[in-house]
């Protein structure tokens, strides 16, 4: 049976998640389907596009992402300081620009006055919408329930576009979260679909490439803000030097040629986060096959799921064995 999803998402233990979607249609996402010879390749882009988009509205960052011929993966971060800072105002701003709202909250910012009934219904309102705007949920939805419209319009179909609810991994620790966003960003060199992350379409990897020729970094991705310290800055634990260099390693090591014989990798991110290179390899090859739920060193899953009250640990012999 499928955990309920509050059962699987707890900040105070990480904010970083791991969320795959798959389509179950044979025309796939996107790419070309085989029997109509019909190609289907502008989706990838309606993919990106719109979770581009979404990330500027939710106070949910995106990571790293990759958009499969049948599937997508995305490693998120949850702001959730950050909507907490949001005015009440900003929040509505923000939730009209995906929804239509209601009466209250239009008349709100239109300067209209509101009698104290109103306004208690409306503070209600926002703060339903505050929540959703740091929801891991909410944000899938909206990215999965508008692409499967417009795929159906598209079809001129009617019936599911996705296998069903998307699935998510929490990423408890500096370690699961580097293993998994180069398992993402590698998706395409493991499909043969492309022969380096650079020319990796619709990947983050490729984005960061590209912004990386100029010295800067995305605006719509998150930040990478170095090794951790004491005043730590909001964004993703890793140079991103290091972590480009470390995508590129991995990569050649999953050459056909090379297969079984890998190569020692020195990363300077490898070597902080304590991770030997056979284990390495296999959790940037096998990352969803090894783990089936939260990933983290041995301490982190057991704070975990304690936080949630699980007491089935399904993955700490294999992050005993990975992470440890």
């Amino acid at each position: 049976m499928a955990t309920a999803r509050k059962r699987q998402v707890s900040l105070t233990d990480t904010k970083y998640y791991h969320c795959i979607s798959r389509c179950v249609r044979r025309a796939y996402l996107c790419g070309e389907d085989k029997v109509t010879g019909q190609s289907y390749e502008h989706r990838r882009g309606w993919i990106e596009d719109k979770l581009l988009e979404l990330a500027k509205v939710f106070c949910i960052d995106v990571c790293a992402y990759a958009v499969m011929s049948n599937h997508t993966h995305i490693v998120l971060y949850v702001d959730d300081a950050k909507v907490k800072r949001l005015s009440d105002k900003a929040v509505i701003i923000r939730w009209h620009k995906l929804f239509k709202g209601t009466i209250l909250s239009h008349k709100s910012l239109q300067g209209e006055r509101l009698d104290s009934a109103q306004q208690t219904f409306l503070n209600k309102d926002i703060e339903q919408f505050r929540e959703r705007l740091s929801s891991i949920s909410w944000f899938m939805r909206v990215l999965n329930e508008s692409i499967a419209r417009k795929a159906n319009k598209e079809d001129n179909c009617t019936g599911r576009f996705w296998e069903g609810r998307f699935k998510s991994q929490a990423l408890l620790d500096e370690a699961a979260l580097a293993a998994c966003m180069a398992y993402v960003d590698l998706n395409p060199i493991r499909a043969k679909m492309a022969d380096t992350p650079e020319t990796s379409e619709y990947t983050s990897v490729k984005t960061r490439c590209e912004h990386a020729k100029e010295g800067k970094q995305p605006k719509d991705l998150a930040r990478f803000a170095g090794s951790p310290r004491k005043h730590m800055p909001k964004g993703l634990p890793f140079e991103l030097e290091s972590y480009l260099e470390l995508v590129e390693l991995t990569g050649r090591c999953m050459r056909v040629d090379k297969r079984g014989a890998i190569s020692p990798i020195n990363s300077p991110i490898l070597d902080r986060l304590n991770i030997a290179p056979e284990n390495w390899q296999k959790l940037t090859t096998k990352f969803t096959k090894v783990f089936h739920g939260a990933v983290g060193r041995p301490k982190k899953l057991d704070n975990y799921c304690a936080s949630l009250e699980i007491k089935r640990r399904a993955n700490y012999k294999q992050c005993e064995k990975l992470l440890a």
